[in-house]
């Protein structure tokens, strides 16, 4: 506790000494809100033409994937895991028809 404690309060110190309080000149609010309209349609239009298409490809792929890797299990235990499949395909038909209303819901 002895060697803690002096660290402890030189750090306090430092912190003290050079924090420096950070003033905004201006309207910040007012340039956040026209930098975000104007920024909007672009992450709109990036969000549907790049992140929806990559999510659906992937949750394609492992729908896929795993649907293949149960049937190999069911030929060799005879029995059909559907859990899993079943999850990955709601995720896919859900990233599917998520452009339609996640807009309506952000307020875009």
């Amino acid at each position: 506790m002895k060697k803690i404690l002096p660290v402890f309060i030189i750090l306090l110190l430092f912190t003290v000494l050079f924090t420096t309080t950070a003033y905004a000149a201006g309207d910040v609010a007012g340039a956040i809100e026209s930098t975000w309209t104007s920024a909007k349609t672009q992450i709109k239009a990036v969000v549907n033409n790049v992140v929806f298409p990559a999510i659906d490809l992937i949750l394609a792929v492992l729908f896929f994937v795993k649907l293949g890797t149960a049937w190999f299990e069911y030929r060799k235990h005879g029995q059909f895991e559907l859990a899993a499949p079943a999850i990955l395909f709601a995720c896919l038909v859900f990233m599917i028809i998520a452009p339609n209303f996640i807009w309506g819901i952000l307020g875009m």
